[in-house]
């Protein structure tokens, strides 16, 4: 969905409401797949060690056979299973939060007639609520490793221990990002900055923090099949 044009003239000139759109979009946009990429190589690097860590076997000089070091682990799994349920509604939320920018679109030239520029009913702050949600997840997080670790099992620990550190704390750091950029969004939407651009951050947004939804529960079932 394209803004609608506010200004004077049918093409996206300097007279025009919104005459970088398209490009700025597509140039958000190919930020976002380069970050992606990126994020997903890391994972993949991660994923590769973690199947080699757990394939490894070492010499034991007792029996002068070959033992394997990786150890079963314990995992929260009813918390890990609740973070999930959030961050999946969360990207529901998100997805209303689209809904009512794309309705703000049409509703523009509207509101741009003089006299109706702030007759603007109660807006539900989906964009603060997806925040709040993430923040929800992360303190999840928390508490699953407080739970991991009341368990013994530390980020020194052999087998996959680590690997449930470094997966769910790489996780939780690019998810901050998606966090930050949601309150940027959301503080947008007080100044009353222009829909175009608030179209944009919600875009890019949305398919980033899905991604993050989708990246756990690969994460997640990656730590329950191979722990």
């Amino acid at each position: 969905m394209h803004p609608p044009e506010v200004g004077g003239g049918g093409g996206r000139d300097s007279g025009d409401g919104f005459p970088d759109y398209e490009r700025r979009l597509r140039r958000a946009r190919l930020g976002l797949i380069c970050g992606v990429v990126a994020i997903s190589m890391i994972f993949v690097i991660l994923t590769a060690t973690f199947f080699l860590r757990q394939s490894a076997v070492v010499l034991d000089p007792q029996t002068h056979s070959y033992v394997r070091m990786w150890a079963p682990v314990l995992l929260p799994v009813r918390i890990l299973l609740w973070n999930t349920f959030v961050l999946l509604l969360s990207s529901i939320v998100l997805e209303l939060a689209r809904r009512d920018v794309a309705r703000e679109m049409v509703l523009a030239p509207v509101r741009a007639i003089v006299g109706n520029a702030d007759d603007r009913s109660f807006q539900i702050p989906w964009l603060s609520i997806t925040a709040l949600l993430g923040l929800l997840f992360l303190f999840g997080q928390w508490l699953a490793w407080q739970d991991f670790r009341a368990h013994g099992f530390r980020a020194s620990t052999a087998g996959p221990s680590p690997f449930f550190y470094v997966l769910t704390g790489t996780h939780a750091l690019h998810l901050m990002v998606g966090i930050l950029i949601l309150l940027y969004a959301a503080v947008m939407s007080l100044f009353r900055q222009t829909i175009e651009q608030k179209r944009i951050v919600v875009e890019v947004t949305r398919w980033y923090w899905h991604f993050m939804g989708v990246l756990w529960v690969y994460v997640f079932a990656l730590l329950l099949l191979g722990g």
